[in-house]
């Protein structure tokens, strides 16, 4: 019998780490239910963390994660201190360097800023991944759907007149997005009634609508608030409880017929699964960025799919339209934000109510001259070469 010969795999490794921090400006200061109670100021901009690997061989990955109001240069400092962990490494092994790099910070934890920090470089390894198999990130997971429910959030806040909302709607329709959410919440809920009566009388019984209330109600005012909008047949309300409320969030699902989501503001699998557990949600909002990248991502995926809920994960729509798209379960939502736009010389299709994948491989995303003109501190570990 002849003797096999031994094939030694050809491996490309790490050569270089590029982290920049990116301060980009809302073009109008934005305020939800947190500025109206007191608790936040207006937010007028989002800090972006970016990561681009480059392999020896000259392949490159993109990756980010971001932080609205505080955050952003404790992202920063810390994906720097890690980061020098990567080079030489093997970029196809990424739940092994995911736990490397946790190792490496491991005095602050597994969750919140920590892991939001690795979030941007386990990104950019899924990202390299993909490209290097010519495929888009959700057909390298398994798609599952080429399009994505898709729905509007940020035609939505509270610092908009009515009319204002209501025309963002209806642009935001006529560009193909399928939904609409606004936010609620208000220290007077009558302001609140007022406004969601004059979107859905404008918009038609037809158009799936959802509401935010970001964490500002109380368990009485939630289920007295949740009774009465009932008739508005809305898709679902949005965190009316503290973000970390369980035993109030599951009171809710069980009284109320709407729907309820939550989820956005958690930091790791670990949370989720908590909250999950306690019956706290019909539509689970889990955000990449925050719960540690896609690697984290994944495995909360499949639970959420295996206790058969919805999905419909928090911002960062040009990361999870692929990980949507991949959802085993029930068609999922994807949340629609015009904010990031200028980073990218690239733009996400939106018709017929969905967003839609690209053939470009990867995430499909390319950094703009105006991301790199934003740039606000950046780093560089390794060589390229």
């Amino acid at each position: 019998m002849a003797r096999r010969k031994k094939v030694t795999p050809v491996s490309d490794r790490l050569a270089q780490v590029r982290l920049s921090l990116v301060s980009l400006p809302l073009a109008t200061a934005i305020s939800d239910a947190k500025v109206f109670t007191g608790r936040q100021k207006p937010m007028r901009e989002v800090a972006m963390l970016f990561a681009e690997i480059t392999t020896d061989s000259g392949r490159e990955g993109v990756g980010f994660s971001y932080s609205k109001r505080a955050g952003g240069p404790g992202l920063y400092a810390h994906a720097c201190e890690v980061a020098p962990e990567l080079i030489g490494e093997d970029p196809s092994d990424i739940g092994r360097l995911w736990t490397k790099l946790v190792w490496a910070g491991a005095s602050v934890g597994r969750s919140g800023l920590a892991i939001q920090a690795l979030a941007a470089i386990d990104v950019a390894l899924w990202d390299l991944k993909a490209r290097r198999a010519g495929l888009s990130l959700a057909k390298l997971i398994g798609a599952h759907r080429d399009g994505v429910r898709a729905y509007n959030t940020s035609g939505g806040f509270l610092q908009a007149p009515i009319d204002e909302v209501i025309d963002n709607a209806r642009r935001s329709l006529q560009n193909g997005i399928g939904g609409i959410k606004i936010k609620v919440g208000q220290p007077d809920w009558r302001q609140d009634l007022a406004r969601l009566i004059a979107v859905r009388e404008a918009l038609g019984d037809d158009v799936p609508l959802m509401v935010d209330a970001n964490q500002q109600w109380d368990r009485p005012t939630a289920i007295r608030l949740g009774r009465m909008l009932e008739e508005f047949n809305l898709v679902w309300i949005e965190e009316p409880l503290d973000a970390y409320d369980a035993a109030g969030h599951a009171e809710l699902r069980r009284r109320l017929d709407t729907p309820i989501a939550t989820g956005e503001m958690l930091a790791s699998v670990g949370e989720h699964v908590r909250m999950i557990d306690a019956g706290a949600s019909s539509v689970v909002q889990p955000d990449a960025p925050r719960i540690g990248g896609i690697t984290q991502f994944l495995k909360l995926m499949a639970y959420v799919e295996h206790r058969q809920l919805d999905l419909a994960p928090h911002f960062a729509m040009e990361i999870h339209l692929h990980l949507a798209a991949a959802y085993p379960g029930n068609d999922p939502w994807v949340e629609h934000f015009d904010w990031l736009d200028r980073l990218f010389v690239e733009r996400l299709e939106t018709r017929d109510g969905r967003m839609w994948l690209s053939d470009r491989p990867g995430l499909g995303i390319t950094l703009s001259d105006q991301a790199r003109s934003l740039t606000v501190a950046d780093a560089e570990f390794g060589s390229a070469s």
